[in-house]
């Protein structure tokens, strides 16, 4: 399934109500970093490193976009 099919991996800030980081990513949660921005494969892998200090365990959800 392509990493645009109408899911995204949502990052919820522990902190701040309504931020949070969405990447494009399949029914189970496999984002395609090979597609993202160089910006947006820094700030995938940044959100990943401080779960549980800033963001949330990772949902997956449908996109909004």
């Amino acid at each position: 399934m392509p990493a645009n099919a109408g899911f995204e991996l949502r990052f919820q800030s522990l902190f701040h109500q309504g931020r949070a980081m969405a990447f494009p990513c399949d029914a189970e949660g496999h984002v395609d970093l090979d597609a993202l921005s160089e910006r947006a494969r820094e700030n995938y892998l940044y959100a990943r490193a401080v779960v549980g200090r800033e963001y949330a365990v990772p949902a997956v959800c449908h996109s909004q976009r």
